[in-house]
């Protein structure tokens, strides 16, 4: 990063910092439960890294209607669900069709709603199944839903459906239980 400022390459010190970025986060948070903050940044450096690599090619959107800064969730688990979006929708569509990738998060009563919509081609049943019961390498969604179940019971849930605007949407809901009483 800094033999990039060095050389006025701003581009790539920017992509360095968004890479150390996620590399620190996955190697070096020991905590079960991080701010929204925290999730929601690594999922942007991950989203600026693909848009980096992809161009035009792709959108992405957040919508963020709770103080990211006072909301306290289960950690690891948004990047993983966009990284998802990425690489099993985004990744198949064909030039030159744009992607798209839309995160929302808000608040219902008593129930905090995170959502990840993507325009890829859209999941088939049988694969939901797989991904949301399955274990193994490479099923991290399953990990995500296995997480949130341990954490929450019966009140924690990831699902995943097929929109009517033709979008896969990944779903997680929580208990709006863990807010932050006096941010630092």
């Amino acid at each position: 990063s800094g033999m990039a400022r060095l050389e006025e390459a701003q581009t790539t010190e920017k992509m360095i910092l968004a890479l150390s970025s996620l590399f620190r986060y996955n190697l070096k948070t020991p905590e079960q439960f991080v701010l929204l903050a925290k999730e929601l940044n690594v999922a942007a450096d991950y989203m600026y890294l693909q848009q980096m690599r992809f161009g035009d090619r792709i959108t992405y959107r957040k919508d963020c209607s709770v103080d990211a800064d006072k909301v306290i969730v289960p950690a690891f688990t948004f990047q993983p669900l966009v990284e998802n979006a990425m690489k099993h929708g985004i990744d198949y569509m064909e030039e030159p069709d744009t992607g798209k990738i839309i995160v929302e998060f808000c608040r219902k009563p008593e129930q905090l709603v995170f959502s990840i919509y993507n325009n890829g081609p859209l999941i088939e049943l049988e694969m939901v199944e797989k991904l949301l019961n399955e274990q193994g390498k490479g099923y991290g969604i399953h990990n995500i839903k296995e997480r949130l179940e341990l954490y929450y019971g019966a009140l924690g849930s990831l699902e995943v459906k097929v929109t009517d605007a033709k979008y896969t949407c990944f779903t997680v809901k929580m208990p709006d239980t863990l807010q932050k009483k006096n941010p630092k």
